[in-house]
Order: C-alpha cells, then sequence, then structure tokens
C-alpha cells in the first residue's frame, strides 16, 4: 500500500510531496534496513557513490531512486550534491528535483535527522551560500549538541566570516570531543586567534 505523506509549505510543495512505499524507510531505522541493503545492491552501489556509473540508469536516475525511497540517506545526498558541482547545475540530469529540494524532502521527512543539516550546511557552504549554511549548521547543533564533527564544520564556517571568538569556542568543543583534524586549530594559530589554554565555556 502507497502512502502519501503531505506535508505543508510552499517549498514542500514545490519539490512534491513525500510518498512513502514498502520498498522504502527512514535511512536511520534499523528496522528498515533489509529494505535499505535491497536498495543500494540496486541503485546505490559503490560504483553511484563515486560517482563514476549508474547502474539502472545515469547517477542523477539512480541516486534520486535512492532518494525518493530513503528521502534522508546520508550518503546518497551528499552524492547528489557533488553529482551536482561536478555538473554545475542545481538538478543533475536524469534527477526529478534539484538538490536543495531533496534536502528539503529529506528535512520534512526526518526533521530530527542532524546529519541531514549539516550534509546540506556543507553544500550550502561549497556553493557560496553562507548564511544559510550557518543556519544549517546551527540547527544540526541544536539537534546534536554533542556532535564533534558539526563543531568542527561550524567553526570552519564562524573563521570564514571572521568571527574568530566562536570559531575558536568551537573548535576547542570539537577537539574536547575528540575531533582528529587540526584544520581549524592550524588557520586559527595563523589569524593569531588561538588560545590553547581557554577554558570551556557556554556556547
Amino acid at each position: 500500500m502507497i502512502l502519501a505523506l503531505i506535508l505543508g509549505g510552499a517549498v514542500g510543495a514545490t519539490c512534491g510531496p513525500l510518498v512513502a512505499n514498502e520498498a522504502g524507510g527512514d535511512y536511520t531505522n534499523a528496522a528498515d534496513s533489509g529494505k535499505l541493503a535491497v536498495v543500494e545492491s540496486f541503485h546505490f552501489t559503490a560504483e553511484v557513490e563515486a560517482l563514476r556509473r549508474g547502474v539502472s540508469d545515469g547517477l542523477g536516475a539512480d541516486i534520486g531512486y535512492t532518494l525518493e525511497r530513503f528521502p534522508n540517506h546520508h550518503r546518497a545526498l551528499a552524492a547528489m550534491a557533488r553529482l551536482s558541482q561536478r555538473e554545475k547545475r542545481p538538478k543533475p540530469a536524469g534527477a526529478r528535483h534539484s538538490v536543495d529540494c531533496y534536502f528539503d524532502r529529506a528535512m520534512r521527512f526526518a526533521p530530527g535527522d542532524a546529519a541531514v543539516r549539516t550534509i546540506y550546511g556543507s553544500y550550502l557552504l561549497t556553493m557560496g551560500r553562507a548564511e544559510p549554511a550557518l543556519d544549517q549548521m546551527r540547527e544540526a547543533l541544536r539537534l546534536d549538541p554533542a556532535n564533534a564533527t558539526t563543531h568542527y564544520n561550524l567553526g570552519l564556517l564562524l573563521l570564514k566570516k571572521k568571527d574568530f571568538e566562536q570559531a575558536r569556542k568551537h573548535a576547542h568543543e570539537a577537539y574536547r570531543r575528540g575531533f582528529p583534524l587540526q584544520g581549524l586549530k592550524n588557520k586559527l594559530v595563523q589569524a593569531g586567534q588561538w588560545k590553547a589554554d581557554e577554558p570551556a565555556r557556554q556556547l
């Protein structure tokens, strides 16, 4: 049985209704892992994820099929974003929707999925859309305040905006939580804004 999930909003209407069916589900739900494995084996193989070649159709169609079945599929969202950047077009060839629409659909489908916000924020930042990227990163952190990667990415974004104090706070929080890459710290050092002994503060 196909169940149409009609969720309101102007953007949602533009990006189409969400339709759940027996072949799909929630990417983060272990109960849907069996269906996920089937979809990935036919439409989101390693070749597709690496953007080398499609399986049943072109890359945009295969990744799009995956996102139709699992709207919050983190790796498929990231792959669609990379494909858009490679093709230099907001709607990759073979895809039903633009990249922004795929993220809109993912956020409507799983509003509490912080990873979707983080991936979208990274895509927006890559596209030079700093303010909406900042909004997405902050929402991701609100949903998952313990995520070291989100603290790190938000720190990088704030550093680009020359908000050194906040960038440094998020850097310390990322490293306190075990984030391994030192790029943010190195950039703060180069800017003369790193304080190694700065105590933890409320973010």
